[in-house]
């Protein structure tokens, strides 16, 4: 089904960005995760909308309402559960876009395909507002694993149509001051610096009534090594499919990614040296995974995210009712640049799919104090 991701873990996401409500489930959740509400509604607010400048105006509370899953703030064993209420809709802005469909939306390929029985209002069930359900399920996914010590940081790696680039994540090791940095500055990047030109970048194309798009670094620090398959249920298969879900995003790349083209093996390949407790590499232009399973160094990954398509410019389009080519400026309340607001999206992301091939690899004990009845028996 469209809407639903995982092998072990079966995640379905569920509304429109105009219902009542969005909401999600997540179904074999090892029982005994100690949930913190408050750090995931703290996970929530990076993500929400109408927090700064660079975002749109539309403001929500973003605040999950848990229907089940949880117990005395831990998991339970039953599907957990919640939704999050649409409070700021303004639907009347999309009137027109059902016969006048935006250019880089999905206006018109959603006409043809469900018959004109879509939502337009917000992008329908199309639209970014989704993901706020699913930084709700991966708020909870990367709890888990830092409950394994697993930590996941994502920050913006550059930005703009000259790109302004910020300093990459270690490669090596978890670094918390990089993580304490990129929580600081005006915009989730290590340098301040490149967070003050970001943020100029996005102002400007938000003047000029246009749009800018970026690139989004993340990596995952601590997996264990020997977790995921080969061939079509490799971590990087599973990072890369929850990762096109998000909308906007264009491409996907591991380690050194599309410049390992460029290099000759010798340049390319990972060398080993053994250490206390085995082998490991010692770079990481993999990105942590070969063979799609982890080797033990941090997994690294990079997403593309296209500028945001709905501008006010005017730009040309088809009257799909009258059979005529026609001009669009689209109106509502849009975000110049949703680069920012999709770095929580790719930790949520990661973290579903770290978790997703734990829980396969390792079963019901990846977690929690599930282990516990086991071990009594």
């Amino acid at each position: 089904m469209a809407s639903v991701f995982g092998n072990a873990l079966k995640l379905s996401i569920f509304g429109q960005s105009h219902s009542p409500a969005i909401g999600f489930t997540l179904d074999g959740v090892p029982a005994g995760i100690p949930v913190d509400t408050e750090r995931l509604q703290a996970f929530m607010d990076r993500r929400a909308p109408g927090r700064a400048r660079t975002s749109t105006a539309r403001r929500e509370a973003d605040a999950p309402e848990f229907l089940g899953g949880l117990t005395d703030g831990h998991t339970n064993g039953a599907p957990l559960a919640a939704i999050i209420r649409n409070g700021d809709a303004r639907s009347h802005d999309y009137d027109e876009l059902r016969r006048i469909p935006r250019p880089g939306h999905a206006d018109l390929p959603a006409r043809i395909k469900y018959r004109n029985n879509h939502d337009v209002a917000g992008g329908g069930h199309f639209s970014g507002r989704l993901t706020a359900a699913l930084c709700a399920a991966g708020g909870v996914a990367l709890q888990a694993l830092e409950s394994r010590g697993i930590h996941i940081v994502a920050h913006i790696a550059s930005l703009g149509p000259k790109p302004i680039t910020d300093m990459p994540l270690d490669a090596m090791a978890y670094n918390p001051a990089q993580a304490t940095l990129i929580g600081a500055n005006k915009l989730p990047c290590i340098s301040s610096d490149a967070a003050e030109r970001m943020q100029a970048c996005i102002l400007d194309a938000a003047e000029k009534l246009d749009s800018v798009g970026g690139v989004i670094e993340c990596a995952a620090y601590g997996m264990p090594a020997g977790i995921g398959d080969p061939m079509f249920d490799g971590i990087e298969n599973r990072i890369a499919h929850i990762a096109f879900g998000i909308p906007a995003v264009k491409g996907v790349e591991f380690g050194t990614g599309f410049a390992a083209a460029r290099l000759r093996g010798s340049e390319n390949n990972d060398p080993y040296r053994m250490g206390s407790d085995g082998a490991h590499p010692v770079s990481n232009h993999a990105g942590g995974i070969l063979g799609g399973i982890t080797d033990g160094a941090p997994v690294v990954w990079r997403m593309a995210i296209k500028p945001t398509p709905s501008i006010a410019q005017s730009q040309r389009s088809v009257d799909l009712d009258a059979g005529i080519d026609a001009d669009l400026s689209v109106r509502g309340r849009h975000d110049p640049c949703i680069v920012a607001r999709a770095v929580p999206v790719a930790e949520a992301a990661c973290a579903l799919a770290l978790m997703d091939a734990l829980v396969e690899d390792e079963g019901q004990r990846a977690f929690g104090t599930s282990a516990e009845p086991y071990d009594a028996l």
